[in-house]
């Protein structure tokens, strides 16, 4: 599949898949200036690019692992969706849970984009819906 990228900065960077069997492309901070993090911050980072989706597909933007264990950064709204007919910057809400503040570079690796099918639905009303055996069970509800 070809996902089609507007470059918007100088300091836009394609997204770069780390391992070949990696499902997600990392995304590159692309700031004019440093971005201060102070634990409970939420700040929204330019990626300083631009996508051409097919229909039929969503990229999903992701937190890193390493970030979050590491420095307790996440990402709100995760996943965040881009749908195909958006053509604007993508943007990354990173949130800090840490108790450090943590500073956002230029061309640092903030978050990952997962390019992901999906179907489009018809919503039919019933009165009533077919029984399982999990039934209205749910949060919790098989124990901890």
């Amino acid at each position: 599949m070809k996902v089609e990228i507007k470059l918007l900065s100088e300091a836009a960077q394609m997204p770069q898949k780390m391992s070949t069997s990696s499902s997600g492309y990392d995304l590159f901070a692309a700031n004019s200036e440093e971005i201060i993090l102070k634990p409970g911050d939420i700040k929204l980072v330019s990626t300083g690019i631009a996508i051409s989706l097919t229909s039929g597909y969503e990229a999903q933007v992701r937190p890193r692992s390493g970030l979050a264990y590491k420095h307790g950064i996440g990402i709100l709204n995760s996943p965040g969706t881009i749908d195909a007919d958006y053509r604007g910057e993508i943007g990354v809400i990173l949130y800090n849970f840490g108790k450090q503040e943590f500073k956002v570079q230029s061309g640092m690796r903030i978050a990952q984009l997962v390019i992901a099918r999906y179907e489009n639905v018809e919503f039919s009303q019933v009165d009533e819906l077919n029984a399982t055996d999990r039934g209205e069970g749910g949060f919790g509800h098989t124990g901890v």
